[in-house]
C-alpha cells in the first residue's frame, strides 16, 4: 500500500527539467531542502492567519513547493553526484522539521494536545522506515497517509474549515502508516 507515493516516479520525471536548470545554475541541494522548509512555514502562516476558504490557494501552494523542494533536493544530488552523508542528514532533518512546522499553522484553530498528537503520530512513519533501515532493511516509503497524504489533508483542512477531522485523520492515518511499515519491516527482517 503506497498511497500517493506510487506517483513519485512520475512526479520526479515532471520536475527533470527544473533539476538540469538548477544543476546548471549549480544550486545546492542543501539549499532546496532549506526552501522545503520555509515552504511548510509559508503554509503554516496561510493555514493560522487566514480564514478557510482563502487559506486554501496559498497553502496549496506552498505546499506544493514544499513537495516538490522535498523530490528535488534528493534527486538533484544524485544527478550532480553531490551525494554527502551531511547532505542525508539534513534531508531527513528538513523533512520532519517541514512536517512539523506545516502542522504548527493548526495551533490557533484546534486544541494543542490535538495538534501536538497529529505531530508526533506524523513523525512516526519516519522514524519506522529509518529505524528499518538502521537495522539493514530497505528504506520503507509510502502507505496511507503518507508526507503526501498528510499535506493533500492540511490543503483540504484549509479549503474546508474542517480542521479537527484532519487533525484526528492525520494522526490515525500516519500512526497506521507507521504500524504497516513495522508489519513489513518485521517480516522483512525475519529472515
Amino acid at each position: 500500500m503506497n498511497g500517493l507515493y506510487a506517483l513519485k516516479p512520475w512526479y520526479a520525471d515532471r520536475l527533470r527539467g527544473i533539476r538540469g536548470a538548477l544543476a546548471r545554475r549549480g544550486v545546492s541541494p542543501d539549499t532546496l531542502t532549506a526552501a522545503g522548509v520555509v515552504s511548510a512555514a509559508g503554509a503554516a502562516a496561510a493555514l493560522a492567519l487566514l480564514p478557510a476558504p482563502l487559506a486554501a490557494l496559498p497553502v496549496a501552494l506552498f505546499l506544493a513547493a514544499r513537495l516538490a523542494f522535498a523530490n528535488l533536493d534528493g534527486a538533484l544530488a544524485r544527478d550532480t553526484g553531490r551525494t554527502t552523508r551531511r547532505g542525508a542528514l539534513l534531508n531527513e532533518l528538513g523533512d520532519r522539521a517541514a512536517d512539523l512546522v506545516m502542522l504548527t499553522g493548526f495551533v490557533p484553530l484546534a486544541p494543542l494536545w490535538l495538534v501536538a498528537t497529529a505531530a508526533l503520530a506524523a513523525t512516526l512513519p519516519s522514524w519506522t522506515a529509518l529505524a528499518g533501515a538502521a537495522a539493514g532493511a530497505p528504506r520503507l516509503n509510502g502507505g496511507p497517509v503518507g508526507k503526501t497524504e498528510r499535506c493533500l489533508l492540511v490543503v483540504v483542512a484549509a479549503a474546508s474549515g474542517l480542521v479537527t477531522p484532519a487533525l484526528l485523520l492525520i494522526a490515525v492515518g500516519s500512526a497506521l502508516t507507521a504500524a504497516f511499515r513495522v508489519g513489513r519491516l518485521w517480516r522483512e527482517l525475519a529472515a
